[in-house]
């Protein structure tokens, strides 16, 4: 199963985004560069020499990381915390790009280290002898999975995609300095505690928080193939996140946030003030706002709200390793050619774009974590599929890699989104759009459509095994009614279904597009990804209510509460 951390955030979820969408600091120099590329010819020399199996591959990843995370309630400062980090992944693959130990057997995941914290300074000494030591460590693990491996295949069924376990690529030199961390602490504290401080004017809110990331990451990668590359970026974000109870149990929330490459690319204050009024007033209507009925029917889905739908039923299933692992449902692995979206839709990757729709993007990258050039994929043309999404592991037909292999550092590379861009040649104005709702809604003679306005994420099952399935999960919701009345706020809704079923009812687009800014959490941990849709009109979505709460509102009255805080009272 993947899960896919959205802009708009749940409670669960919340400090999750704070964590890892932080990306940050380094000494800018070749220094550390050398240090690594010195120690990896060393001890790659040294177990060619020695070692049997002799390694053909190496590759060491460190990744630094700073960032500064403020978080208020109610007008207190809640947390403070500076954190800088330096985190080593060590690749070595044995045997040959024919079979080697990264081979997926079936029910099995190549997971050979969790990676580990190296010196934050460039001292040659501290950092070879961790080095080394890993490096031994994990050329162990290596060579025993090989020989099961090997062992697997002398008794197992022959594997219907039978390529290779390693493409070959030209090697990469790149080195980029990323502009330091800038961030006003004592600024920011300040405007984080005059923010928070509104919820507490708001009854229905039982917790709230308003949170400030900054943060900062560089990475520097060698391999055995000659690539030393070095590069980074920054990000910020300001979330907003507000929680309720309504009366029958169900636990609520209303959510906003704003992203940037760096603070100073966040919106200005009285914005974000704005904003936090909007979801105070967002949560106080959910909790009056009736539960929803299981529904099946037309609908309209917001652009980011179709951002996210693209991402999880469509985006996680053209990942190229899934086509090759057959334990995966493999929906798309035998579509090449065929159509797969209506005609009208097409569906492109491309890392290499940091803005769009006026807005930053998260899911961009100049090279990918096996040290291969960001390009642009285009997935999709006019509903045909095109290709996979591909990191350095082949699938047939397609032995190379498109710069897609990603990962979390500690976690092992696999082919993952990056920021997922859809394109309509059936487009009209949002006006026009909602009118061919409501024109669906009366031809089907339902008493309503539905209107998904915000959304806070997803998850969906691509194994064999089980379902082939999604759920987002919507935050904002209305009901449109085909007479004129005023669209009705509903809670408590999941979209659930099918993903080929999905794809055939999306009937046309607005000619605006949106981006959700997002998480998303699958075997390689949790990378950064966007996802920029116009809204979508579709003759037909279902949804569910989700689980009601257990328990019921507080029984204790509120304690009174006088906030004074810049004039806030």
């Amino acid at each position: 199963m993947t899960r896919c951390y959205a802009k708009r955030v749940s409670c669960r979820s919340f400090a999750v985004c704070l964590i890892f969408a932080a990306g940050l600091h380094a000494q800018e120099s070749g220094k550390l560069l050398d240090i690594l590329a010195e120690e990896l010819k060393r001890n790659f020399d040294a177990l060619k020499e020695k070692a049997d199996p002799a390694p053909y591959y190496m590759a060491y990843e460190v990744t630094e990381e700073e960032a500064d995370v403020l978080t208020a309630t109610l007008g207190s400062l809640q947390t403070s915390s500076p954190t800088r980090t330096r985190n080593l992944d060590i690749t070595i693959r044995v045997g040959t790009p024919k079979l080697d130990n990264y081979h997926r057997m079936r029910g099995d995941f190549a997971r050979f280290t969790a990676g580990v914290a190296i010196p934050l300074e460039d001292s040659p000494a501290a950092i070879r002898r961790r080095v080394w030591l890993e490096t031994d460590r994990v050329y162990r693990l290596a060579s025993q999975r090989l020989i099961r491996i090997k062992a697997n295949t002398q008794v197992k069924a022959a594997e219907e995609d039978d390529s290779d376990d390693f493409s070959t690529e030209e090697p990469a030199t790149f080195a980029k300095d990323t502009p330091k961390l800038v961030f006003n602490r004592k600024d920011w504290t300040e405007k984080i505690r005059k923010w928070s401080a509104e919820f507490s004017k708001h009854r229905g809110v039982l917790n709230s928080t308003v949170s400030v990331v900054a943060s900062r990451q560089v990475r520097y990668l060698v391999n055995s193939e000659g690539t030393r590359v070095q590069d980074g970026r920054g990000f910020a974000r300001v979330l907003i996140a507000a929680f309720g109870k309504a009366s029958d149990g169900m636990d609520l929330s209303a959510t906003d946030t704003f992203e940037a490459e760096v603070a100073s690319r966040l919106p200005k204050e009285d914005t974000i003030t704005a904003a936090v009024q909007t979801v105070a007033k967002r949560l106080t209507d959910l909790l009056r706002a009736p539960p929803v009925d299981p529904y099946v029917g037309p609908a309209i889905l917001s652009g980011s709200s179709a951002g996210v739908f693209f991402h999880e039923i469509f985006g996680h299933r053209i990942e190229g390793h899934r086509q090759k692992d057959e334990s995966e449902g493999q929906t798309f692995t035998k579509s090449i050619g065929q159509p797969v979206l209506p005609t009208f839709l097409s569906v492109v990757f491309d890392p290499t774009r940091k803005e769009m729709a006026k807005t930053d993007l998260n899911g961009w990258y100049a090279y990918d974590d096996e040290g291969v050039a960001a390009r642009p994929v285009t997935v999709v043309e006019n509903g045909i599929l095109k290709t996979f999404l591909m990191s350095r592991s082949p699938v047939r037909g397609f032995p190379k890699s498109n710069g897609h292999g990603r990962r979390e550092a500690g976690a092992e590379v696999v082919a993952r989104q990056s920021n997922l861009i859809v394109n309509s040649s059936r487009t009209m104005p949002d006006d026009k759009l909602r009118a061919a709702l409501i024109e669906e809604v009366k031809k089907q003679g339902k008493p309503y459509g539905l209107y998904f306005e915000q959304v806070t994420g997803g998850f969906t099952t691509t194994g064999r095994q089980g379902l082939q399935a999604f759920t987002v999960m919507p935050l904002v919701v209305f009901r449109v009614y085909p007479d004129g009345r005023p669209d009705e706020l509903v809670r408590g809704v999941n979209i659930v279904g099918t993903p080929l079923a999905s794809f055939a009812k999306i009937t046309a687009t607005s000619d605006q597009p949106d981006v959700f800014n997002g998480i998303c959490g699958a075997e390689s941990g949790s990378v950064p990804v966007s996802a920029v849709s116009p809204a979508l009109l579709v003759s037909e979505i279902e949804i569910q209510r989700k689980a009601a709460g257990v328990d019921s509102p507080p029984t204790l009255p509120r304690p009174t509460v006088n906030i004074q805080l810049g004039g806030v009272q």
